[in-house]
């Protein structure tokens, strides 16, 4: 039997002890109880020297757990210390086997009991939260119905995603996590709250040491271990079933540098922490006068999640991913120690956290990123629909003229951001929402769209485009991207990034077209974005080889009523996967897909989310998680376990136990 588990077994589960519910120190030959009065949070300020980092450390990354601080808390004897300890060279086979194939849950015999619960929270420094559902208000189940706040929730479900990325679990997701907490008015059969697929606890961190903490518990344990900043991702990698969760949400310094120098780089850079949000990012960068790249979304957190599967920005097409911006990083990793990923510093690890996926190999604090100088922009918006004056004909002809010129406009720095939609039988309209033409003028703008809008009027499409010119890319994002719609359980969605070789051969473009065509007439919804992210000179990282050949990312949703019955759900889910998208993949074999934004049953995800880059990346986490401390669904290294439960027959629910196969 190990030491770690005779130690606990003795101190914490046996009930032959006295310890089960009582958490002690010793001093001075005296035992007393361990509690937030005789036990301080574990915690060192450490010499900032001693860091591999190029840019100073923000002060919650010089408050980091240390050897020191567990040897002394060795010294005073604390009750279950082990818990809490950096990885060691155990055996991983034996590991394994003490915790069979299954990460720990509520009932298992490692679950940590209450006392040990408030045992983490007192060295966390009162950062651990049990889950209480965002909705819960609109319940009895844990006895805070209020139905003032329920009417707020509902209201604002969909359309505010601002109010739960401040809340330490809600996500995007909830289908993935199984619906169990939504207000009434979204979901009529719900009857009751609970926490579902939602983590049972989370540490709202502040500092390094409380990851590290939270790391080293939940290895040490063998808990699910997520991580969440804001939620955005589509594939519900933020939620688990009796998870522990590390929210990064408050890790919000920021620090610019005028003239930074890392590597072969001299220039402006930020240091921002891994919680800064798109919006935040946006206005730093304004006021010291720069540009940074980020998503259009301005509730999402660029510089977690994001940035890490590699993220697309308006300004792609410029300076290519928001990955590519990436100079160095802090980074908590699986063994529960503190480093510094840069070209220089684990250059490995550094290669595979600029794209390789999110919840994967470690817990990113902090990035530094390229900064540009102050560009102006011009938008375009307009709108057409099939009616009295537009055919359905002119309508697709219409938009094939569009297709036809995405090269030209990608090779001009643009992105178009757009959609098309079925509005009725035989009915379809599309809106521009915006054409973002970063570093040009209005004129510039109109002389490069004039072709395809006199292509529109020859076709007997009329348009009224309007036109509006910025001094500032921020002014820009601001008017032409709103709040993102968030936490739908009636939608699934997928994608897929189309090569530019498809737009250098006509037949390939033709079944290309008629591919997007073909799934918008049969009722999906489609969103678009011509872009192309392989500007000259383009870093090597883990990006997706997909991203550096396309000129259309291309998101596909299925919709559903949600008081429909199960069997017409399942239809509208499969019919995702399985008819429509297989209808693009048919057009572009061997492509990929944007893993953040990405279908959460993926044929093939290996291949369609990492592409070449793949077998290096596995190898690379088999060295920095051996473990397996960080999973999250379709990361890398997630094909070795599965989910216990499936919702509608193939979709793994996060409200069930994650094993390994």
């Amino acid at each position: 039997m190990s030491s770690l588990r005779a130690f606990v077994i003795a101190a914490v589960f046996s009930p032959l002890f006295h310890l089960v519910e009582a958490q002690t120190i010793t001093v001075d030959n005296v035992t007393i109880s361990a509690n937030e009065s005789t036990v301080a949070p574990a915690v060192a300020i450490v010499d900032t020297r001693n860091s591999n980092s190029t840019a100073e450390l923000f002060e919650g990354e010089t408050l980091q757990l240390t050897d020191a601080v567990l040897a002394n808390l060795t010294d005073l004897k604390l009750t279950n210390v082990t818990l809490f300890s950096f990885q060691n060279e155990s055996d991983l086979a034996e590991t394994r086997s003490r915790f069979g194939k299954c990460k720990t849950y509520p009932g298992d015999f490692f679950w940590p009991t209450k006392p040990i619960w408030k045992l983490f929270d007192i060295l966390l420094g009162d950062a651990l939260t049990k889950t209480v559902p965002y909705a819960s208000p609109c319940y009895h189940s844990f006895k805070d119905y209020d139905a003032a706040k329920c009417g707020f929730i509902a209201n604002n479900w969909i359309n505010g995603s601002i109010y739960h990325t401040e809340d330490p679990t809600s996500v995007n997701a909830v289908l993935f996590e199984g619906s169990t907490c939504m207000p009434p008015a979204l979901l009529p059969s719900e009857k009751e709250c609970s926490t579902g697929g939602y983590p049972a606890y989370s540490v709202a961190v502040r500092n390094v040491a409380q990851i590290q903490l939270a790391v080293n518990f939940a290895r040490n344990l063998n808990l699910r271990l997520v991580i969440k900043n804001t939620g955005h991702d589509f594939s519900a990698k933020s939620v688990g079933m009796g998870a522990l969760s590390i929210w990064t949400h408050g890790l919000k310094e920021t620090r610019f540098f005028k003239n930074y120098r890392e590597g072969s780089y001299q220039g402006p850079a930020f240091k921002l922490g891994s919680g800064v949000q798109a919006f935040e990012a946006y206005e730093a960068a304004r006021k010291n006068d720069v540009t940074i790249v980020g998503g259009e979304g301005s509730t999402v957190g660029v510089m977690g999640g994001f940035l890490l599967g590699g993220g697309h920005s308006p300004l792609s097409s410029l300076y290519g991913m928001g990955a590519d911006q990436v100079l160095s990083m802090e980074v908590v990793i699986a063994d529960g120690r503190f480093v510094t990923a840069s070209a220089k510093s684990h250059p490995d690890l550094f290669w595979a956290l600029c794209g390789g996926g999110g919840s994967t190999y470690g817990v990113v604090t902090s990035v530094v990123v390229k900064a540009y100088p102050k560009i102006k922009v011009t938008t375009m918006i307009y709108n057409f629909a099939t009616g009295p004056d537009l055919t359905v004909d002119q309508f697709w002809a219409a938009l094939r003229a569009f297709f036809d010129g995405f090269v030209t406009y990608t090779d001009a720095g643009n992105y178009e951001y757009f959609r098309i939609s079925k509005v009725g039988e035989g009915q379809f309209a599309t809106d521009m929402g915006p054409w973002f033409a970063p570093g040009m003028s209005k004129a510039e703008l109109e002389k490069l769209v004039g072709p395809l809008l006199a292509q529109f009027e020859a076709l007997g499409v009329h348009v009224d485009p309007l036109y509006t010119e910025y001094d500032d890319f921020y002014d820009a994002w601001l008017a032409s991207f709103p709040i993102e719609p968030f936490a739908s359980n009636a939608i699934r969605q997928a994608s897929r990034l189309f090569p530019k070789s498809n737009w250098q051969d006509s037949a390939k473009l033709n079944a290309t077209f008629d591919a997007i065509k073909s799934v918008v007439e049969d009722g999906g919804y489609f969103l678009g974005f011509n872009i192309a992210p392989a500007p000259k000179g383009y870093p090597d990282n883990a990006v997706n080889p997909a991203w550096r050949n396309t000129v259309l990312h291309a998101i596909l949703a299925s919709m559903w009523n949600a008081t429909d019955s199960e069997a017409n759900i399942k239809a509208a889910s499969d019919r995702l996967t399985f008819d429509w998208m297989k209808r693009w993949r048919d057009v572009t074999p061997g492509a990929g897909s944007y893993m953040s934004e990405a279908d959460y049953i993926e044929p093939d995800f290996t291949q369609a989310f990492f592409g070449s880059k793949y077998q290096r990346l596995y190898r690379l986490k088999q060295q920095y998680d051996p473990f397996s401390v960080f999973y999250a669904h379709t990361a890398v290294g997630s094909e070795d376990w599965h989910m216990s439960e499936m919702i509608l027959g193939n979709l793994p629910s996060q409200n069930s136990k994650l094993c390994r196969k």
